[in-house]
């Protein structure tokens, strides 16, 4: 018999700690809430009263990129759900040192390599992604005046089939009160995000 175990690493920094790279291994219902909407781009019939404006508190909301076509530039498709990317294409990797963790779609900063920003229409209070990139990304979370609030910061490369320490799609999140925007900025490197999720 053959058990399979996951290990979820994940990276955090909170404003109110001082600033440092946690390497333990959580379980992923470490995020679960009350309620989670996994979010298309196309709304379905019971979806059809369901907006930024009208979800409640304690509902986290998963974006389902796999309704989105390769190379597809993303910005306005989720905006019903509350959120818009800033330079942001949708790919299916073909580069096996960038392994998607779930589905075949995933995020790459783009035309500006190693940039990705993501807008709220409504504050949000955590924002997480499984990254993997070519170098230290940090994923930074603003409030609507553009004051930085939180960072999470992957702090090597975690590509597949490397020698880092860091598996790839590690899991970063920041958790902080009226999140309005974050950023991954890879430097100029190369990173793709999955399972992009934001609770409320």
């Amino acid at each position: 018999m053959v058990r399979w175990v996951v290990v979820v690493k994940q990276a955090t920094l909170q404003t109110d700690k001082v600033p440092k790279f946690e390497d333990s291994t959580f379980a992923r219902n470490q995020f679960d809430v009350q309620k989670q909407i996994i979010a298309s781009v196309k709304r379905s019939q019971s979806e059809e009263n369901i907006n930024a404006s009208t979800i409640d508190s304690h509902t986290c909301i998963c974006l389902n990129l796999e309704d989105l076509k390769c190379f597809e530039v993303v910005e306005h498709q989720y905006e019903h759900w509350g959120v818009i990317f800033h330079n942001s294409l949708a790919i299916q990797p073909s580069n096996p040192a960038f392994p998607t963790n779930s589905g075949l779609t995933v995020l790459m900063g783009a035309p500006k390599s190693g940039f990705l920003e993501v807008t709220f229409l409504r504050g949000v209070n955590q924002v997480n992604a499984c990254v993997t990139s070519s170098q230290r990304l940090v994923l930074s979370a603003y409030d609507r005046d553009r004051q930085l609030l939180a960072q999470s910061i992957l702090p090597s490369a975690n590509l597949a089939n490397s020698d880092s320490a860091l598996p790839p799609n590690t899991l970063l999140s920041v958790t902080t009160q009226n999140i309005h925007s974050v950023t991954f900025c890879a430097f100029d490197g190369q990173f793709t995000l999955n399972e992009f999720r934001f609770c409320i």
